[in-house]
């Protein structure tokens, strides 16, 4: 059973940084990309970032490139999503993802995950 443990939020102030992390475990991920979401109160999930397990090729949101970066340790399991230049509308609840099945070469929706954590809250004040 495929298990995602996110950790690393926190409250923060406009232009701080934040590393995020997410403790992966069940099974092989060298073949999926994982990717970060974020969630605000009254909107839907929306994409962040993703990276494949392996390649370490990276895809990112317009609203977060150049801000944020996604990562990962293959050895330890673990990705990571390096956050800087925050601003308030950053604030959500972080949730971390992974595939059971392909999709396509860019997952970016939703629905293209079977596997999610339990959410880390990133609050970002001015």
């Amino acid at each position: 059973q495929v298990q995602l443990v996110e950790s690393g939020g926190g409250l923060v102030q406009a232009g701080d940084s934040l590393r995020l992390s997410c403790a992966a475990s069940g099974r092989t991920f060298s073949k999926y990309p994982m990717a970060w979401f974020r969630q605000a109160p009254g909107k839907e999930r929306e994409f962040v970032a993703l990276i494949m397990w392996s390649a370490g090729s990276t895809y990112y949101a317009d609203s977060v490139k150049g801000r944020f970066t996604i990562s990962r340790d293959t050895a330890k399991n673990m990705v990571y999503l390096q956050m800087s230049s925050l601003k308030p509308d950053d604030t959500a609840t972080y949730y971390c993802a992974a595939q059971r099945s392909y999709t396509r070469a860019t997952p970016t929706g939703r629905e293209e995950y079977a596997y999610w954590g339990q959410g880390t809250q990133v609050t970002v004040s001015t």
